[in-house]
């Protein structure tokens, strides 16, 4: 007798398990359908892709490139380019309205969040109106008043945990930003940057 009810759980666990796989291989594939994805890089079953454009040549990812994390490119604008050899940790999030470009072997660990706008307009009208045509009609076609600006992270870059780094800056060559950052400027080529708002601490040639 529990032998047989064993043996049911146990088919019933084995159900459970191939639909899971299922569906997590059809998430993976639509998630694919969204981008452009170079050779023997991998998209993670963690990962998301939201792509407002439906435009898969506004997120271009190179070759042996590992995601785990986000990737948003919003309606009225934005591209996300991600080079060779790089990686991007689970819960990070690359949130483009302008242009996101991170070049060749560049690490970015885990829950960093990249965005090149302020997402939403300063003006609290605006603002207000801006969140009620999301709600009503979905994400608009055209920024008006949202500012953007372009993010570049140079190649061979390291972003460790729980970075912030915020519209306009250029992070450089080999450079390190330290866990818990907020960048708000432009960090040199290989420069160690720590600290909310992110100071040089030391170089590291």
């Amino acid at each position: 007798m529990i032998r047989r009810i064993l043996n049911k759980l146990f088919f019933k666990i084995v159900l459970l398990e191939d639909l899971i796989k299922k569906i997590e291989y059809k998430t993976i594939q639509d998630n694919l359908n969204l981008i452009i994805i170079g050779e023997h890089s991998k998209l993670y079953k963690e990962a998301k892709v939201i792509n407002l454009q439906n435009n898969k040549h506004n997120i271009v990812i190179g070759n042996y490139t590992h995601i785990r994390g986000n990737l948003q490119i919003f309606n009225y604008g934005g591209k996300i380019q991600i080079g060779n050899y790089c990686y991007l940790g689970e819960n990070s999030y690359l949130w483009s309205g302008e242009s996101v470009i991170i070049e060749d072997h560049v690490l970015i660990s885990h829950n960093v969040n990249i965005i090149d706008s302020n997402s939403h307009e300063l003006n609290h009208s605006d603002r207000k109106k801006g969140y009620n045509e999301i709600i009503s009609i979905g994400h608009p076609s055209n920024k008006g008043s949202i500012i953007t600006m372009p993010i570049v992270i140079k190649k061979n870059a390291w972003i460790s945990f729980n970075v912030i780094i915020l519209k306009g800056v250029t992070i450089g060559e080999g450079a390190i930003v330290a866990a818990g950052s907020v960048v708000t400027k432009d960090v040199p080529d290989f420069a160690v940057v720590a600290g909310n708002p992110a100071r040089i601490v030391k170089y590291t040639e």
